[in-house]
């Protein structure tokens, strides 16, 4: 098998506290793949030596064999597909495919696009690895600066808020379904990451998906303010 980069975020598994990946003699991985591995410092073992799984459930028992209508939370735990945080994956995969469509169509926004994707996957890591996220800028702007142009666009960009329409052209339409699907993730997180009390257990996660679909938003802005 030839494994690529999701293939191998989909297959790491944690050694001693440490993660790793199991490889083949028979399997190779793609350069995408391996830069990644290398990138993260995730060691590659020979897949021998990994040890016989045993998959635990949410409510503490045990399966030696993985059924097909359940998946991996993190680690050897399994949830159904129908888990939210599965449902915000899955979401969180249709907004990544939607932000490289926009670079493909919005190419002079290529680099501002592959900065919100990059923070995307960035998250999603972050969650799936139940590691908290760091502070970090967004189209080079602080959280509050990002607000603020956001909720201010005509002083910072000459334009007023505006709502979409058919005559704004393919590039602002394209822009604002990206910016959509990052509001749905976003209402997905709060479904996911909310517990029996009603309280959020990862308003870091919350706070940055908010911010994705801000930074959408200014390109939208500024591609206007260019018309």
């Amino acid at each position: 098998m030839l494994f690529t980069e999701q293939n191998v975020r989909d297959n790491i598994r944690n050694r001693d506290g440490k993660r790793v990946f199991y490889l083949s003699p028979k399997d190779q991985l793609t350069s995408g793949a391996r830069d990644y591995l290398r990138r993260e410092r995730i060691e590659i073992l020979p897949a021998e030596q990994a040890r016989p799984e045993r998959y635990v459930l949410e409510n503490g028992a045990y399966l030696e064999e993985k059924p097909e209508h359940m998946t991996h939370l993190n680690g050897n735990i399994l949830v159904s597909k129908t888990h939210p945080r599965i449902e915000f994956r899955g979401k969180m995969d249709l907004l990544e495919a939607e932000l490289v469509l926009c670079q493909l169509k919005v190419p002079e926004f290529s680099a501002q696009l592959q900065d919100i994707l990059d923070t995307a996957r960035y998250l999603l890591r972050c969650e799936v690895l139940d590691e908290p996220i760091a502070e970090r800028k967004l189209l080079g702007l602080t959280e509050q600066e990002l607000r603020r142009h956001s909720h201010l666009p005509q002083e910072y960009y000459g334009q007023p808020h505006f709502m979409p329409a058919h005559t704004d052209g393919d590039k602002i339409l394209l822009l604002n379904r990206a910016r959509c699907i990052a509001r749905q993730v976003e209402l997905a997180a709060v479904v996911a990451f909310t517990d029996a009390k009603g309280n959020p257990t990862r308003t870091d996660l919350l706070r940055l998906l908010n911010r994705l679909s801000s930074a959408i938003y200014l390109l939208m802005i500024q591609l206007k303010a260019k018309e």
